[in-house]
């Protein structure tokens, strides 16, 4: 069931249905934008989470794969499909002030994703992951661990006992994988930090050894490179950016490292998000370059996360970034955006552009977009909600309106 009666607005269709290019100043009800960010959230989990909270997730999900697929074990896709989307859900399944059709969305949705998670480690499932083939489990287990250490209260604590132990067995396991010398790093951090946060023994240097590389690798004005080498694409969103804020923070918590690693990551985490909200165009468009494209709003993930932090730079206003998102998703998820039975396709916008799909890339990779969504986390009465349309920069720009001028920083 999706969101029905919430500010007049019908149905998950009807509201994606109108989700034609349009000129993104009509977007002006606050109410209206929350209605439809968790109307399409619902439309993008439910295939997924309705059929593996029942192991059916392996039977029924249409897997489809790149046109250059490497030929790496597809079943890997499914651990995909949990763990990214899971990582962007989380803040939203952990918030207690939320009501009405919104409400009961949102416990169906925690229950399929808690009986998912089950279904994942457990050996007897049909849905049982593929967490030994080859590399790939490394880092889809780590948007997993990601997710459960941004909302544990809804998504580790309520796991039956027996349900921890084989998710912790699993990710011990992953200590096989030797991470690559990228962005690969954190991953393997990621896992630690988790199994840090619950207690367990960790392998402390997969953990320092990704921080000090990381930061070796920063080039300044809030970009860090992917690798010893400079790639220009959104790494910096989809992993490197937030996952190193979420490592540092449970990671100083627990006395391990320097509270002004933390402090620095976040500014220069800040920074980085000023481009990502200066790359969202009047039209509710942004550049589209580097690999992973078909991740979609997921470059969008350090502008989600410092507006559920209360983080944003102060020149950027909670409503300016709500305003500006919510174009770019009414741009991205047009009815075509989705197969027939309602998978996201291997694309941007539309059906058509599966060539845009990496060597990598199948079904389940797709649904990292979830990363967009962190701000339903808040309550429909912080202002990033309850405020109303707000400009965004080159809305204003391109308006000959007055905006802040941009300069290189140093930290």
């Amino acid at each position: 069931m999706y969101l029905f009666g919430l500010a007049g607005v019908c149905s998950p269709s009807a509201l994606l249905a109108n989700a034609e290019v349009q000129e993104a100043p009509v977007l002006r009800d606050a109410i209206a934008d929350r209605t439809y960010w968790v109307s399409l959230l619902d439309k993008i989990a439910s295939p997924v989470l309705s059929n593996m909270s029942k192991g059916l997730l392996r039977k029924n999900m249409d897997m489809q794969v790149s046109p250059v697929w490497d030929n790496r074990d597809v079943g890997v896709g499914y651990l995909e499909a949990l763990g990214r989307l899971a990582v962007g859900m989380a803040p939203w399944l952990a918030l207690v002030e939320v009501s009405g059709e919104e409400r009961l969305i949102q416990s169906r949705l925690k229950k399929q994703l808690q009986e998912a998670i089950a279904q994942g480690v457990d050996p007897r499932s049909a849905d049982y992951l593929s967490w030994s083939s080859g590399s790939q489990p490394l880092v889809d287990a780590a948007f997993l661990a990601q997710a459960l250490i941004k909302a544990p209260k809804v998504l580790w604590d309520p796991l039956s006992a027996t349900t921890k132990k084989q998710l912790i067995h699993e990710f011990k396991e992953l200590r096989r994988v030797k991470p690559f010398e990228s962005n690969w790093l954190l991953f393997a951090a990621m896992l630690e930090t988790f199994l840090l946060s619950v207690g367990e023994k960790v392998a402390e240097e997969r953990i320092d050894y990704a921080l000090e590389k990381i930061e070796e690798w920063y080039k300044g004005d809030g970009w860090y490179s992917d690798g010893a080498v400079f790639s220009f694409d959104y790494y910096n969103s989809f992993v490197i950016q937030p996952m190193l804020v979420d490592v540092l923070r449970v990671n100083v918590a627990h006395g391990r490292r320097e509270p002004m690693e933390l402090s620095r990551a976040y500014k220069r985490m800040q920074r980085y998000a000023e481009f990502m909200e200066r790359m969202i165009s009047p039209e509710g468009t942004y550049p589209i370059f580097g690999r992973s494209a078909t991740y979609r709003t997921a470059i969008f993930q350090p502008l989600a996360q410092l507006a559920l932090e209360d983080g944003l730079p102060e020149w950027i206003k909670p409503a300016q970034v709500r305003s500006a998102i919510t174009a770019v998703k009414k741009r991205v998820f047009i009815p075509q955006s989705f197969t027939k039975e309602g998978w996201l396709t291997l694309g941007i916008i539309g059906d058509q552009q599966t060539g845009l799909a990496d060597s990598y890339s199948n079904t389940g990779s797709m649904y990292l977009t979830s990363l967009s969504f962190l701000p339903l986390g808040l309550p429909e009465t912080h202002p990033f909600w309850s405020a109303p349309f707000e400009a965004w920069t080159m809305l204003k720009a391109w308006k000959g309106e007055p905006f802040r001028k941009d300069y290189h920083v140093d930290y």
